[in-house]
């Protein structure tokens, strides 16, 4: 099944950007991308080859990004059950598609806005509608891909696929959630959407957790004066926040809501009962995902003081990713600041 080549020495992602020798200006590691031990949440390709020594069933593709998602962990021990379908996304959604009815699980690969944005049809239409055990995995997703620009970035992306029916959402927080997330989506029922960072997200869970379950929140720290709902790449921020309000004396819940859909309400409703004040941190557009999907749960019912957090409508602007995160107040600085803002009434979205 694989379509890797070998010819001069190339793979598939050079030979799709058109050379055909290794790329002069980039030494071997930038070639042959990031090892592991510098991209701790990139364990994809490695724990998708674990999963498929038991289980001849599981297949994975990538469009051209073998290297970036490390999906080539993956084929190098599973070569026959590897397609990489070069710069042809919507073809991969749908190719799976064809291969999950013939009763694979087929993983599919790429960049979160060439997936979940570009091919949000073929994610409705042919995955989704027909209930087929498609995992689409999105990774550099929200601003991640920094100054590489509009174009790649996904600060949409949850919001188009909450809004395609029976479709799962989740995210992953880290490398050993992530471990988790795969493990249990393999025999999960109907299409996935699991969305990933750029793999140097920091270390949130320090091993594997044993009881993830889709759709129900995981609280990693109590608290009475707020809660911080948030979601993949912004526990860890969340976290730090947390603490850093700790010791001027505010006690923080954090709950981790990896599962956007199905949205575990139980646990809402009861941040709302217990801490009188709800903030979501995302890294999303605060209209469409994370934040959208709490206060639909909220709406009506028992007041409650509530507050978005994100990129606040608007296309991100361009640079590397940890000064966007700083700009944003995506980083554990800029979260502790905008929960302090909330907590003080002075929280403007």
């Amino acid at each position: 099944m694989s379509t890797v080549t070998s010819n001069a020495g190339q793979d598939q992602s050079t030979l799709f950007r058109g050379s055909d020798t290794e790329i002069a200006l980039k030494d071997e590691k930038s070639v042959r991308g990031t090892p592991n031990k510098l991209m701790p949440a990139f364990i994809l390709g490695e724990e998708l080859a674990e999963l498929a020594d038991h289980d001849e069933r599981i297949v994975v593709a990538t469009a051209d990004l073998a290297n970036s998602s490390r999906t080539r962990d993956f084929h190098a021990r599973h070569p026959d059950r590897f397609i990489d379908f070069g710069i042809a996304e919507r073809n991969m959604i749908t190719a799976a598609a064809g291969m999950a009815s013939c009763g694979m699980i087929p993983y599919v690969a790429t960049f979160a806005s060439f997936c979940a944005i570009l091919c949000a049809e073929p994610i409705r239409t042919d995955c989704a509608y027909p209930r087929m055990p498609v995992r689409i995995i999105g990774h550099h997703s929200g601003i991640s891909m920094g100054f590489y620009g509009t174009s790649h970035h996904s600060l949409e992306d949850l919001g188009m696929m909450r809004s395609i029916a029976e479709l799962t959402i989740v995210c992953a927080a880290d490398a050993n959630q992530l471990r988790a997330i795969l493990r249990a989506s393999v025999d999960h029922p109907g299409a996935m959407y699991i969305r990933l960072g750029r793999g140097r997200d920091a270390e949130v869970y320090s091993e594997v957790p044993i009881d993830f379950r889709f759709g129900e929140a995981k609280m990693l720290r109590d608290g009475t004066d707020l809660t911080i709902i948030a979601t993949g790449s912004q526990i860890h921020a969340s976290l730090a926040a947390a603490d850093t309000l700790a010791a001027e004396g505010k006690s923080v819940r954090v709950l981790d809501m990896h599962t956007i859909k199905p949205l575990d309400v139980s646990a809402v409703r009861k941040a709302a009962a217990d801490t009188g004040a709800i903030l979501t941190v995302e890294e999303h557009n605060v209209i469409g995902g994370l934040g959208s999907a709490v206060a639909e749960v909220i709406a009506g019912g028992p007041a409650v003081r509530f507050q978005r957090h994100g990129v606040v409508d608007e296309f991100s602007l361009i640079g590397p990713p940890a000064a966007l995160y700083a700009h944003y107040r995506l980083d554990a600085a800029g979260v502790t600041a905008v929960a302090r803002e909330f907590l003080a009434g002075t929280g403007t979205v």
